[in-house]
């Protein structure tokens, strides 16, 4: 694997392969990798001929009251991770190499990146598309690989490539959990060793929504009450958002009806906010006979 900083020679070392007729596969990430990070990368390496994944913890989508200092690094760890899993480029820039200049272009969602997390992130999401439109500009993939874990993101991101024609399929990839269902995220460190026992309330609660839709319960509200009142037996967890959602617009939704729903959450165990989601079919729809 060949580590890389700057754009001018990753351009260099990616073009003789596209030249070629080589498939290109990124995954970018802010690093401090685990196994969800790694299953990006398998699916890329399964499914490309070349495989780039970046590392870059990116100024933009961090707000005034965020410590973007504090957030975790290991370049050397993580390094010898992604060679493991077969990257064959590193992209590894440094802020000055990425923003050389304040930035005067912003890609922006108003509508989808002002809802749920970027409703008490205002501006992250901004920061988020920004930087994927530039990595994509860099690199120029045929496919992107982005987690399930942080649905917003990836909804974001596949809306601003169609509203953009960007020549790239971005691939969904299903969310990676640890052994008792947390899903696998970079914040997890985060968490107190009593925290991280009372984290498991988290995906449970998905269970919690999945049978009471299941159950026939079609009133979003209701569903939602069932799920803080779980979540609420927890005391070290507090919910800030639990919401079902449309999949694809994220809109609110009042009535669950025929379609799949979406369950967001957003939980915070002392300082730490954690995310995870699921998407569920409504009894109606999964047992419903094909014509």
């Amino acid at each position: 694997m060949r580590t890389i900083t700057t754009i001018t020679e990753l351009r260099a070392a990616l073009a003789e392969h596209r030249r070629t007729g080589k498939t290109i596969g990124l995954v970018p990430t802010m690093g401090y990798l685990h196994v969800g990070h790694m299953e990006l990368v398998r699916r890329a390496r399964s499914e490309n001929d070349v495989v780039v994944a970046s590392i870059f913890v990116n100024p933009l989508q961090f707000g005034p009251n965020e410590d973007l200092a504090k957030y975790p690094r290991d370049l050397a760890r993580d390094e010898a991770m992604l060679a493991d899993g077969g990257v064959d480029f590193l992209f590894a820039p440094g802020v000055s190499d990425m923003y050389p200049r304040p930035m005067e272009t912003v890609v922006d969602l108003p509508k989808l990146g002002s809802e749920l997390e970027g409703s008490v992130r205002p501006g992250h999401f901004a920061g988020v598309a920004t930087v994927v439109t530039k990595l994509f500009n860099i690199v120029q993939p045929d496919r992107a690989y982005f987690g399930e874990k942080d649905f917003q993101q990836l909804q974001i991101i596949r809306r601003m490539v169609e509203d953009l024609a960007q020549p790239v399929s971005v691939i969904g990839v299903p969310t990676v959990r640890e052994a008792d269902g947390l899903a696998c995220s970079s914040r997890n460190v985060y968490l107190t060793a009593d925290e991280r026992r009372a984290a498991a309330v988290v995906p449970k609660a998905l269970d919690v929504a999945e049978r009471l839709i299941s159950g026939g319960m079609i009133d979003a509200a209701a569903v939602e009450k069932g799920v803080i009142d779980f979540l609420s037996t927890e005391p070290l967890a507090r919910p800030e958002v639990v919401a079902l959602r449309d999949p694809e617009t994220l809109e609110p939704i009042q009535e669950i009806g025929e379609k799949p729903v979406l369950l967001l959450l957003f939980v915070r165990f002392g300082t730490t906010k954690l995310l995870d989601n699921r998407v569920i079919a409504p009894k109606s729809a999964r047992f419903a006979k094909v014509a």
